[in-house]
C-alpha cells in the first residue's frame, strides 16, 4: 500500500511541477518593440494597422500587407502608403501567429480605430521600461547625461568666476 501511495504522490508531484512550469513561462519583448509602438505591453507579436489594413511583425521587424491575393512581408511599406504616419496612427496589439489569416475579423472589429490619433507611443513615454528602447533618449533620469538639469545649470561660462569660497561671481 505504501508503494502505491508513493507512486501516486510521485506522479501527481511531477504533473503539478509540469503545470507550474507552463504557467510561469512568460515572454517579454519590450526591447524589440518599435519606438512608434503603443505603450503598456510587455509582449507583442503583431500590430494591426487599421488605417491601412496591414500588420507589423515585431519579431521579424517587417510589415505584412495584402499585395493582390497574397500577404507579403516587407521591410518598408510600398509607395502607396507614403502618406501614412506610423507614429501618429492607432496600432492594435495582436498576439497570435499569422493574424492576417483572420483579417476579415480585424477589419470589422477594429474599424472604429481608423483615424484615431490618441494613442501614447513608446518614443514619447516616460516609463523606465522604454528609456533605452530603440535609442529612445528623450527621457533621461536627473543627473544622467548632457540633457540633465545638473549639466544644463552648471555650464562653464567665460564670464563666470569662482571666489575662493566656491561661490560664483560675475
Amino acid at each position: 500500500m505504501k508503494k502505491v501511495m508513493l507512486a501516486i504522490w510521485v506522479v501527481l508531484g511531477v504533473s503539478t511541477t509540469q503545470e507550474s512550469k507552463a504557467q510561469v513561462n512568460i515572454s517579454i519583448n519590450i526591447g524589440s518593440q518599435p519606438a512608434w509602438g503603443p505603450t503598456g505591453y510587455n509582449h507583442v507579436d503583431f500590430y494591426y494597422l487599421p488605417d491601412i489594413n496591414a500588420y507589423f511583425d515585431v519579431t521579424r521587424a517587417q510589415y505584412v500587407y495584402l499585395n493582390g491575393p497574397r500577404w507579403v512581408y516587407v521591410s518598408s511599406l510600398p509607395a502607396r502608403y507614403r502618406s501614412y504616419d506610423i507614429y501618429n496612427s492607432y496600432k492594435v496589439v495582436i498576439n497570435e501567429p499569422r493574424p492576417f489569416v483572420h483579417n476579415n475579423i480585424h477589419i470589422s472589429k477594429y474599424a472604429r480605430y481608423k483615424g484615431n490619433h490618441s494613442q501614447h507611443i513608446i518614443r514619447d513615454s516616460r516609463d523606465d521600461r522604454y528609456s533605452h528602447n530603440n535609442g529612445n533618449r528623450r527621457y533621461e533620469k536627473p543627473g544622467n547625461g548632457p540633457k540633465s538639469g545638473y549639466a544644463k545649470n552648471h555650464k562653464k561660462d567665460k564670464d563666470w568666476k569662482h571666489d575662493n569660497k566656491g561661490h560664483g561671481k560675475h
